[in-house]
């Protein structure tokens, strides 16, 4: 229940005796990944590949307003093992963000609150590593939510497919003056058209998460010329990747 103070102090949540206790399924996911192991075959992980939909940028104000998720098992998108939901955002969803992902006021009236989907959704991660297209932005809004109403944040690591991206381009560099091109894009469309990946539609959280695994899976086919076996070798071969 939220004490009808909170509303009236955006740093409550960080008081010590307004802290809420962690949430079964955080305080198992925190215990499994506290002793996980890299050196297995990549065929042997799961991976989720999951994407966010917001009302905006700035992951202090804006909120979560779709999520859309697809599992990788023995490295090959498994079509059947998606998650995906709008969600009803406190605030009305402004009309610039509406032109973007095309998620209509109208219908997150209809749509679950988020704090009745995180619970549903660490159980879609499980102990799955996860992958997104600069997910930092997507992980960040997701453990500001799970922090506020589970009391804890999700430790699986996180792979991002834009620092793949940027290092299978350095990886083909021919010359010293080629990191200089201003014309290289990193944005998820780009870069699957450039690897001739088929396309889906753009800012559909679901959508988003489908061509970011086949990105994923290119990466991890392209990198150090197919020799990527365990996820040791995929840490090792990008060392300054953010892993969470």
């Amino acid at each position: 229940m939220t004490h009808p103070l909170q509303s009236l102090f955006s740093w409550w949540p960080s008081l010590p005796w307004s802290r809420r206790d962690e949430h079964a399924l955080l305080k198992a996911n925190r215990e499994y990944f506290a002793a996980f192991s890299q050196d297995k075959p990549l065929t042997e992980y799961e991976f989720v590949v999951f994407d966010t939909e917001l009302t905006g940028l700035n992951e202090r104000r804006d909120e979560v307003v779709s999520i859309g998720a697809v599992r990788i098992r023995e490295m090959r998108i498994d079509l059947q093992n998606c998650f995906y939901t709008c969600i009803q955002p406190d605030q009305y969803v402004p009309k610039s963000s509406t032109l973007i992902h095309r998620i209509t006021p109208c219908q997150t009236e209809e749509a679950p609150k988020l704090e009745t989907v995180l619970p549903e959704f660490v159980s879609f991660c499980g102990q799955a590593l996860l992958v997104g297209h600069n997910i930092g932005l997507d992980i960040g809004f997701m453990n500001r939510a799970l922090k506020k109403h589970l009391g804890g944040t999700l430790h699986n690591p996180c792979l991002d497919t834009m620092r793949l991206a940027m290092l299978y381009k350095e990886s083909q560099w021919e010359n010293y003056y080629d990191r200089y091109n201003l014309n290289v894009s990193y944005t998820l469309a780009d870069l699957s058209k450039e690897y001739g990946l088929p396309l889906f539609d753009e800012h559909n959280a679901l959508q988003d998460a489908m061509q970011t695994a086949y990105l994923f899976l290119f990466f991890v086919h392209k990198l150090h010329g197919g020799k990527i076996k365990t996820l040791r070798d995929l840490f090792l071969a990008g060392r300054s990747w953010r892993w969470i």
